[in-house]
């Protein structure tokens, strides 16, 4: 089974026995607690918020803060190869609508892909899967890739992306469906019919989320920085 839908392929030498050996021992001396505090996969999809059309495999690994928060790692595949490209928080409804209305539209909604079908816990019986998942209906997202795998770069080049996620039916490029689905043997439409009882937020989907209906981009630019400082001028990003 592949690991990822997007062909990328990372230059640098094969790790050698040595660092192998290496990390065997320290993965025996030290904790990752927070790494061990993962305790569910999700796969779905994300596209870029500027564009659409650029669209993504993304797999969460993700932990409970508490009840309302949840933080992912994003990696483009399942498998033991496979590229961290992002980043996913996740909270609750009480905590999205408390946020600042400049800050809502970087949030987007996961109503759709639970109810649609294209979010999924690979591997997971459905009957505990559809437990778990209509807690996520209910939630907002924000999320950043830092690697653009889908125009194939070989390493995390240019500005970190904010990325979006699926609000409808026909948004979802076919392709990418069917890799998905024969990949992991799922069918979104079975899924979808499943899934038909569940609901989104109680107060519905803020009309600041999904980045307002809006493209949003992000780019870099210089500014004067205060005079306190070594340097004249700095890059932020906006």
């Amino acid at each position: 089974m592949a690991s990822s839908c997007h062909d990328v392929e990372v230059p640098g030498k094969p790790t050698e026995t040595g660092t192998a050996l290496l990390e065997t021992a320290t993965g025996t001396i030290q904790g990752f607690a927070p790494l061990g505090q993962i305790h569910q996969h999700l796969c779905a999809f994300h596209f870029y918020a500027d564009d659409m059309s650029r669209q993504v495999e993304a797999h969460h690994f993700c932990a409970h803060l508490n009840e309302d928060v949840r933080q992912c790692l994003i990696f483009d595949g399942a498998g033991a190869g496979a590229r961290l490209i992002g980043v996913e928080y996740i909270v609750s409804e009480a905590l999205f609508l408390a946020l600042p209305d400049g800050e809502k539209p970087l949030w987007h909604t996961h109503e759709f892909e639970v109810k649609g079908g294209v979010l999924f816990m690979p591997g997971v019986p459905g009957v505990v899967e559809r437990r778990d998942l209509e807690k996520v209906c209910k939630t907002y997202g924000k999320t950043i890739h830092f690697w653009q795998v889908d125009r194939g770069d070989a390493l995390p080049l240019g500005l970190p992306q904010i990325m979006m996620a699926l609000t409808r039916e026909g948004q979802l490029r076919q392709d990418l469906a069917d890799c998905v689905e024969k990949k992991f043997g799922v069918s979104f439409r079975k899924e979808r019919e499943s899934r038909a009882y569940m609901s989104g937020p109680e107060h519905g989907i803020h009309p600041l989320a999904n980045a307002a209906g809006k493209g949003l981009k992000t780019e870099i630019r210089e500014v004067d920085i205060p005079a306190t400082t070594s340097a004249g001028a700095a890059r932020v990003f906006t």
